[in-house]
């Protein structure tokens, strides 16, 4: 059933996932229907825009992927044909950078050419509104229906205004930082940084805002643009950072201490490596951060957490008086409480994470700022500050992801047919307390003790998530499933 991704020979039905558009580029992702579909998303920008914005503007961006540039320009051209204004980023930058300039300009929203995370040959497009955020599912079901109506624009291509997104997003977060105290407490520390951006549009940021040059406090690699991401995707997982954390464990164990952060593709998530070169995922760093927003900062605001988020981000938060509310996968879900409630912090399993105080959107480069922050308050290693946090706080300590890259996505639906259905009385021989489907299936066996099945909602791709107190029971759920699984 697990095979390598088959190439269509034809495109898929345009559909928006999780977060925007994304397919094979060539293939779903052609000039023609990225014009399409960005003058659908311009024209439902302006159509919902909120009343007494004035503006006519669409921030227009891009990452380092092969084309983008070239597809942004393009989709600019799009813009300007539904008599919209068009405002094309300089160069490559974070996602976030152009949420940043959505909000810090009061344009209408942002077009950004992107596949995030995604496999090199895969592009898309996200769509931000007017608050920053990636919009919601009404949002694309509306453009869809653009889509479906054939509606008429003509592309015009005239001169289209530039702007330095990146240096205008950079400048904002300087603000949010005594950034003199910070390389202080790194040298006091004897901190060390080595940044991974996975040849993505991340690149160079952190070095920048510390502003490293005459410190010595930050190492960069995979700085370069290459748009094949060195032959593996640029998601921030563990098997995917085999250089970083050789690079840190040798750091530490040569008597520099030093901390591994690294991007994905487009800037917006972000995972980490201790001292120990241990792969620290957002479940690891999310609980640090609550503890240090919460108690150091004082930061008002509840905490948002996916379904497929660690028992631990509950337990920290709930330690320290803050209440939880637990979304589906997506950011655009965090997103939707921040705008309607007081947030201190959201975040999902995957590396998206943001602040109330904030956007409402995943701004990875602030969140390594803030977790260096954290590191110089505690004056501790970021290894040392978590296990200090599980023993004051519990929770397990075992935690994996599965991800099986399914033939298609017939063998896809058939598979979600049928997990659909099931109604275990137990896994691996472990009484089930109780099963939700929230967002997919999960299946709780005890406490900070579950196992989750969830499909990507851009990908033939089945993820299975376990949390557990102990590697063997670790390995026993994630056995039980991969076998159920098997041949379906």
């Amino acid at each position: 059933m697990v095979t390598k991704t088959s190439f269509p020979l034809s495109p898929s039905p345009i559909e928006f996932g999780t977060d925007g558009w994304r397919g094979l580029l060539g293939v779903d992702i052609t000039l023609e229907r990225l014009l399409r579909v960005a003058a659908a998303s311009a024209q439902e920008l302006a159509y919902r825009a909120p009343k007494g914005l004035e503006s006519r503007t669409v921030v227009i961006g891009y990452d380092r992927r092969f084309l983008a540039p070239e597809l942004a320009e393009a989709i600019a051209s799009a813009v300007n044909g539904c008599e919209l204004d068009p405002l094309l980023t300089e160069t490559a930058v974070p996602t976030p950078s152009c949420s940043w300039a959505v909000v810090s300009r009061k344009a209408l929203g942002a077009l950004v050419i992107t596949a995030s995370h995604n496999p090199p040959e895969w592009l898309g497009l996200k769509i931000k509104g007017p608050f920053g955020g990636s919009v919601d599912r009404d949002f694309t079901k509306a453009v869809e229906r653009r889509l479906a109506s054939g509606g008429v624009f003509s592309p015009r291509k005239v001169s289209i205004k530039s702007f330095d997104a990146r240096g205008e997003h950079l400048k904002g977060l300087l603000k949010k930082f005594d950034i003199d105290s910070l390389r202080e407490g790194m040298r006091l520390m004897g901190l060390k940084v080595i940044v991974d951006s996975m040849h993505g549009s991340a690149a160079g940021c952190i070095s920048d805002l510390i502003g490293d040059q005459s410190y010595g406090l930050v190492e960069e690699i995979r700085r370069e643009r290459d748009p094949l991401f060195g032959g593996t995707p640029p998601e921030p997982i563990a098997p995917n950072l085999t250089q970083l954390s050789k690079l840190v464990k040798a750091s530490n164990q040569a008597g520099k201490l030093t901390v591994g952060l690294v991007f994905d593709g487009d800037g917006d998530r972000i995972a980490a490596v201790d001292e120990h070169g241990r792969f620290c995922s957002s479940q690891l760093l999310l609980p640090l951060l609550i503890d240090h927003l919460a108690r150091v900062r004082n930061l008002p605001g509840c905490v948002l957490k996916t379904v497929s988020g660690s028992d631990l981000m509950r337990l920290v938060a709930e330690g320290l008086g803050r209440e939880v509310i637990e979304l589906p996968v997506g950011f655009k879900y965090i997103a939707a409480e921040m705008l309607s409630r007081e947030v201190l912090i959201g975040g999902e399993e995957s590396g998206g994470i943001g602040l109330g105080t904030h956007l409402p959107e995943r701004d990875a480069i602030y969140i390594a700022m803030l977790l260096l922050e954290a590191l110089v308050e505690g004056r501790e290693p970021l290894g040392a500050r978590i296990e200090e946090l599980q023993k004051r706080f519990g929770g397990a300590s075992e935690y994996k992801r599965i991800d099986l890259r399914l033939s298609d996505m017939s063998t896809r639906n058939r598979l979600e047919d049928f997990l659909a259905t099931i109604k275990p009385s137990d896994v691996a021989g472990k009484s089930i307390l109780a099963i939700t489907d929230t967002d997919g299936l999960k299946i709780r066996l005890g406490p900070s003790y579950w196992l989750m099945f969830r499909f990507s909602g851009t990908e033939p791709l089945l993820r299975i998530y376990c949390e557990a107190p102990s590697k063997e029971d670790l390995e026993l759920a994630l056995g039980w499933a991969q076998k159920l699984t098997e041949n379906r």
